[in-house]
């Protein structure tokens, strides 16, 4: 996860163009921004006078990517500047220096200033704003000190408005105030599904590799559609969906597609269908494969384990 915003704070003003160029308007709170137009418990926005200020129930988020951090104004880089400089940070790379600064107590206060943000597929996706200020730390370890290149986060949270320009130095992206983030890699992820007796690790993790590849990779999956938050929360939290892929691979058939639809089973709740096509290399034949999620409420949840479906 690069974030050289942070680690390469400067005693020189930021130039034009940069992505830490500080905003001219005077900076708004959280509280500022969220208050009154979106609830940070519900995510729904109040009415006035009977009309309602913004949409009517809640858009949650279960999305996948990068935390980044990024100086919102000049102000703010030349404080971290000095804390830097007041730190013990001998022997440490630009990196592991500015996790160390904030990770100490007497810091935190910089940490509350920082602009954070989640980074999906290299864009600038959502500015995250904590419920709980206890949980800055889980932002502050996103910021690892030796990040990889497939190091994830996943976000779990409500989407409010979009950013005022003076928040987050000009960036104007919508606001989730997040419940929950938990932090990975990919390989780390990939090793600790359990694997099928069965199935050899030659067979097992290539196709564990390919199939949470193909979820990430889907157009537009911010994790903010029903159908994205399901299919985001099977890839990190239903491990049936690697062994049946490598199941599938054994047998000569290939993944020709993923896609989630409305399920009959929905009534009054939003129930989906997470569906994985298999087709085989030989024969054309194709087997389809269903998990049932309800996607109701923030946090998604199994219906129905995985199981052969057949087209209605």
């Amino acid at each position: 996860m690069d974030q050289p915003e942070v680690a390469e704070a400067s005693a020189d003003p930021p130039v034009d163009g940069d992505a830490l160029t500080p905003a001219v308007a005077a900076p708004r709170s959280a509280a500022d921004v969220l208050s009154p137009g979106v609830c940070t418990t519900c995510g729904v926005a109040p009415a006035t006078n009977g009309v309602a200020l913004g949409a009517a129930s809640p858009s949650f988020v279960y999305a996948i990517g990068r935390i980044e951090a990024r100086f919102p104004r000049a102000d703010v880089e030349k404080e971290f500047a000095q804390a830097t400089g007041r730190a013990e940070t001998a022997g440490l790379s630009d990196r592991q220096a500015a996790q160390e600064v904030l990770a100490q107590r007497h810091n935190r206060y910089l940490a509350r200033q920082l602009c954070w943000i989640l980074t999906i597929e290299g864009l600038e996706t959502y500015i995250l704003i904590p419920r709980d200020p206890a949980d800055l730390d889980l932002l502050i370890d996103a910021m690892r000190p030796t990040p990889g290149p497939m190091d994830l986060d996943c976000v779990v949270g409500v989407r409010g408005p979009i950013a005022p320009a003076e928040m987050c130095n000009g960036l104007m992206v919508p606001i989730v105030v997040f419940d929950q983030i938990y932090s990975f890699d990919r390989d780390s992820l990939i090793e600790a599904i359990p694997r099928p007796e069965k199935l050899s690790e030659e067979d097992f993790s290539p196709a564990a590799a390919e199939l949470f590849d193909r979820i990430m990779q889907m157009t537009d999956n911010a994790g903010a559609t029903d159908e994205h938050r399901a299919l985001n929360y099977c890839a990190l939290r239903y491990q049936a969906i690697y062994a049946t892929a490598a199941e599938a691979f054994v047998r000569d058939a290939s993944l020709s597609a993923v896609y989630v639809q409305r399920s009959p089973l929905r009534g009054t709740r939003n129930i989906v269908d997470v569906i994985f096509s298999y087709t085989n290399r030989n024969t054309d034949v194709t087997e389809k494969f269903s998990a049932t999620l309800d996607v109701t409420e923030r946090f998604p949840y199994l219906v129905r384990k995985l199981s052969p479906y057949y087209d209605h």
